[in-house]
């Protein structure tokens, strides 16, 4: 077979394999198997932060950090807080409570870089 004929052979793999991988990645994670109030809260929560990271990217990458990094914590604080209404584990909960006040603190540093002129 020729170096051609042998590329265009491979072809419908090279188009298959992201395709794959994204059906392969799709069936690895596993469905919840205990669902409990806190797992809807988690969810909603991961939905709200991952669909408002979706910023309108400006090119300049202080600025684009900055922006999608406000709702990246702020979902670290959401998550925080379910986990102090919702987990009994007295060194998560501590660790909830300095998750919640070190994001707090960043993304006023984040908002106020963002509201500098530039």
């Amino acid at each position: 077979m020729t170096p051609a004929l042998r590329a265009l052979a491979l072809c419908p793999l090279l188009l298959a394999g992201p395709a794959l991988a994204q059906q392969q990645h799709q069936h690895a994670t596993p469905a919840p198997t205990a669902r409990g109030p806190a797992t809807a809260e988690f969810e909603a929560a991961n939905r709200r932060m991952h669909q408002d990271m979706a910023i309108r990217y400006s090119g300049d990458a202080d600025r684009d950090f900055a922006a999608a990094m406000i709702p990246h914590h702020q979902g670290a604080i959401d998550m925080a807080r379910i986990q102090l209404r919702h987990g009994r584990d007295p060194a998560l909960r501590r660790m909830a409570e300095e998750i919640i006040a070190a994001q707090e603190k960043e993304i006023a540093e984040l908002r106020a870089f963002l509201a500098k002129p530039r």
